[in-house]
């Protein structure tokens, strides 16, 4: 008789469904595009804020920018504040559409504030929704929960 290993038993016990990992999955697939987007802006920094300022934009607000889409991009996809952090990338999403994507007689401008909107979208079910179980947001409120059980 085959006896189960401690890790085979421990992920036989976890209740994952297709939802959860379709969850799980549309937050890295939302999040990888603002992570990649800030790593290279710090690896393209000059180039960033000279189009910043191209636009009236100061360019000290750059590291603000980077630090907006990497850090967001990594709670979302651990699933940290999701609530509030998706609300903020929602905004920037919108801001960002607003001020670099307005110039609608070139069709590719309009595309990239449409699919800005649509990501904002994304942010925006986040916030109604919530991260789901495969969350550290889900983690830490549960271990709440027992910890005010004790």
């Amino acid at each position: 008789m085959d006896v189960p290993s401690p890790a085979t038993s421990a992920l036989s016990a976890l209740p994952i469904s297709a939802r959860d990992l379709a969850e799980l999955l549309g937050r890295v697939l939302l999040s990888v595009l603002f992570l990649l987007s800030g790593v290279g802006k710090v690896g393209a920094y000059s180039a960033t804020a000279a189009y910043m300022a191209s636009v009236g934009l100061p360019s000290s607000l750059l590291p603000i920018v980077i630090a907006i889409e990497v850090f967001g991009a990594l709670a979302i996809i651990a699933g940290w504040q999701t609530r509030v952090v998706a609300f903020l990338l929602a905004a920037f999403s919108l801001l960002t559409a607003a001020i670099f994507h307005r110039n609608f007689s070139d069709q590719i401008q309009m595309i990239t504030f449409l699919k800005n909107g649509s990501i904002a979208g994304g942010w925006l079910l986040l916030v109604a929704h919530g991260a789901g179980p495969l969350s550290l947001d889900r983690y830490l409120s549960t271990r709440r929960k027992r910890m005010t059980l004790r």
